[in-house]
């Protein structure tokens, strides 16, 4: 699915339920990637991690591939790594239409960014939570997807970071609400999340 396409499809229905993967029974995923589409998301979200830039390790592209064929739904990496520029292609090769960086790891993104636009892919620039809002505002015509992590990346089960709302007000007002607004980390029915 191209970029434009799913932009399209999912720019009046907010919000975008995705899923993180990361928690999922990989033994069965097929079972598990059936229970999310009759619970309704819209996307599904795949943290990648390298060991490096986080200290955990998740999956690669081929497990992802694997995953594409089970479902139309579109899929997200979230590439928690230290060299994207290296890998984004294996992941959109994979089937993944949406690409999130991290600026901490990529600090100058632009070329980048516009590499995974020419391809098609829906872009992405994630923020840690100690990463003021100014350092994506440079870039905000480049990405499709603003991910502002709630927790420290790298590892599931953390505390919600009540702070990331505020983070995330500032920056529809700063940069306008063309952009998805993302949350990644704890977001769960006891978390405050509120319509942004």
């Amino acid at each position: 699915m191209s970029r434009s396409v799913i932009w399209e499809k999912r720019q009046n229905s907010w919000p975008i339920i995705a899923p993180s993967m990361l928690k999922c029974d990989f033994g069965n995923l097929h079972r598990e990637i059936a229970l999310l589409e009759a619970a309704g998301a819209d996307l599904l979200h795949w943290d990648v991690m390298d060991g490096h830039f986080v200290p955990n390790l998740t999956y690669g592209a081929p497990v992802i591939a694997r995953a594409r064929e089970l479902t139309r739904l579109p899929f997200e990496a979230h590439l928690m790594i230290s060299e994207p520029q290296r890998y984004w292609r294996d992941f959109h090769g994979a089937g993944c239409e949406l690409i999130t960086i991290h600026i901490e790891a990529v600090p100058e993104p632009a070329s980048l960014l516009e590499e995974m636009r020419r391809a098609g892919v829906m872009t992405g620039l994630a923020l840690n939570p100690g990463t003021p809002c100014e350092a994506v505002e440079p870039y905000r015509g480049l990405c499709d997807v603003l991910l502002v992590m709630s927790v420290e990346p790298g590892f599931g089960g953390q505390e919600f970071i009540d702070a990331t709302l505020d983070k995330m007000r500032r920056l529809a007002d700063r940069l306008g609400r063309r952009f998805w607004r993302s949350t990644g980390g704890s977001v769960r029915p006891q978390a405050p999340v509120r319509r942004l």
